[in-house]
């Protein structure tokens, strides 16, 4: 059992203390506890068990727990919670924006036990009679169930990416690998998706036959050609028995339909079905057009594109040569900026841009103006012992409420780049986020503007903005604009990257790693990136060493001469 999980199990206990109304002290006490064990560096497994007790914001109690956790897999007191709470006060958790408290309050004031009551509560304008619960509120929590609702049953691609070897693995033995093909939005790219499907070329009995094992996963529905499947772990499996016309198949399931149906009037003109493919790939070279991935068939222009020999070579991972955005143990990170660095000098890149958190982020352990001249110091000596590697001083600079950042001009003066993100008063109308993000590009200091939209996938929707005045702005003002790689995040979404190459923006896919394992989010941002039809001469994280330094040099020298 890792340090994870056993955080993961005080963190849940202390929500379910605070739902059930007992002591703050001691539910404070749980979730302090929770906050510690993850950053520990040492797997408390290999640590000495009459050494917990010691360990900061730990104590007697909670080692006793920890040992109960790892010697049984359970804990008495979170067991003994949890059978004492409705499965539908579990639910209530997911829900954003609505924390054990407020659940307290929903249960034990309102009488209320699932989401499907509450989100009728909410429409019936109940829950402004109670304290802590205005008008504002209750139309938050409605937003936060409706959303709650839509993606359930959704995953990130991330996910599907983990699981999907061994899933095609299966079919591929059961089946054999000339007969199993991936299809469907995994195929496409999409940031998330909610059923993973693949075609064989059995029939349809034959396949529900192999499915048929000792322990068959749940049945849930059942076409002509097609089988839905929904796995243990939630994931839904579509397969599709075809036998004939496979090519046809795998093209129409893998495309949007604006660009399949464009498609087929433009190139075979009705007889699309009739005609005889050997492979997806022949039915681009029939049509005189060289192979479009599944990624970018998305739209019309994509064809046109392609009718001119003008189809854009995709960024790959191998492009990338440095890693931007980064968090060490300074603010909220778990490793040094040594240990980062060395971890990336082993996967042969050149360069690392530190970006800390500012100030205003206490809860993440901003960096005060001090602490920032120590920091930087620091990286001074390293970039000294590590040449020619090199680490670049960065900041991810709160945007304030009012579009200030959170240094004054001579503080953000001392980084290389200054990476300019809203983390706080998230929900905000189109006209204040606008106001608030125009006066962040338009400071001079503001190097790259993080994760746009401050949206999570299945989480939480980004405030509402103009994409198209965002992206003319910040080609203007020379700020480059992140592809957030964190698989949660993917901000800018992949829609908006032609758009933002053809008005000349440079993007840039950064990880946002919290951790040494972190950087390989990168994999995840390339992934939507070429969905969004990327190319390594648009994207700054894929410069050089010395094209990174020039791009840095020529940047501090336009504000100097325009001050």
């Amino acid at each position: 059992m890792n340090n994870s999980t056993i955080a993961d199990h005080f963190a849940l206990l202390s929500k379910l203390m605070d739902i059930h109304g007992e002591n703050s002290f001691k539910t404070k006490t749980y979730s302090i506890a929770a906050f510690h064990i993850e950053r520990l560096e040492e797997q408390l497994t290999d640590t000495d068990r009459n050494t917990y007790g010691s360990i900061k914001g730990l104590g007697a109690s909670v080692a006793a727990k920890i040992i109960e956790l790892i010697d049984t897999g359970k804990m008495k007191a979170l067991d003994d919670l949890l059978a004492d709470t409705p499965a539908g006060i579990l639910e209530m958790l997911e829900l954003k924006g609505v924390g054990p408290k407020k659940i307290h309050v929903i249960w034990k004031e309102m009488g209320i036990a699932s989401v499907g009551e509450l989100e009728y509560a909410c429409i019936e304008n109940r829950l402004t009679r109670y304290k802590g619960f205005g008008e504002k509120t209750q139309v938050k929590i409605l937003e936060s169930i409706n959303f709650y609702n839509q993606n359930k049953g959704h995953f990130l691609y991330a996910q599907i990416h983990e699981l999907f070897p061994s899933i095609q693995n299966y079919l591929e033995k059961i089946f054999g690998t000339d007969k199993v093909w991936n299809t469907g939005n995994y195929y496409r790219q999409l940031p998330t998706l909610h059923e993973l499907e693949f075609i064989v070329a059995e029939k349809l009995e034959f396949i529900k036959q192999k499915f048929q094992t000792a322990y068959p996963p749940e049945l849930l529905e059942e076409t002509a050609n097609s089988v839905l499947y929904k796995l243990n772990n939630g994931l839904r499996l579509r397969v599709y028995a075809i036998l004939e016309g496979i090519p046809q198949f795998l093209f129409s399931t893998s495309s949007a339909p604006e660009f399949s149906k464009a498609f087929q009037q433009r190139f075979y003109d009705g007889n699309f079905e009739s005609t005889t493919f050997s492979s997806e790939s022949e039915i681009f070279e029939k049509a005189n057009l060289p192979y479009i991935p599944a990624c970018l068939r998305e739209s019309v222009s994509i064809i046109d594109r392609a009718g001119q020999n003008d189809m854009p070579t995709l960024i790959q991972v191998s492009d990338i040569k440095g890693i931007v955005h980064n968090h060490s143990t300074w603010s909220d990170g778990l490793f040094t900026i040594e240990d980062m660095a060395r971890a990336l000098i082993d996967k042969k890149m050149e360069y690392l841009v530190i970006s800390d958190h500012s100030r205003s982020a206490a809860y993440a352990n901003g960096l005060t103006e001090e602490r920032i001249i120590q920091q930087q110091q620091v990286i001074d000596e390293l970039n000294k012992k590590l040449a020619p590697f090199r680490i670049y001083k960065s900041i991810e600079c709160d945007i304030l409420g009012d579009g200030s950042l959170d240094y004054s001009n001579e503080v953000l003066a001392t980084f290389d780049l200054v990476i300019a993100s809203v983390h706080s008063n998230l929900y905000m109308s189109e006209t204040k986020a606008m106001e608030r993000l125009m006066k962040a590009i338009e400071n001079p200091y503001t190097t790259i503007l993080g994760h746009l939209t401050g949206r999570l996938l299945l989480s939480r929707n980004g405030y509402p903005i103009d994409h198209k005045k965002i992206i003319e702005a910040c080609v203007a003002h020379n700020v480059v604009i992140e592809i957030n790689a964190n698989p949660h995040r993917l901000d800018l979404d992949w829609s908006w990257i032609e758009y933002a190459m053809n008005k000349g923006a440079l993007l840039s896919i950064n990880p946002d790693a919290h951790t040494i394992e972190g950087f390989d989010d990168i994999r995840y941002g390339v992934i939507a990136a070429q969905k969004g039809g990327l190319t390594p001469s648009c994207n700054l994280s894929s410069f050089s060493l010395a094209a990174f330094e020039d791009f840095i040099s020529k940047r501090k020298a336009a504000i100097i001469s325009n001050t």
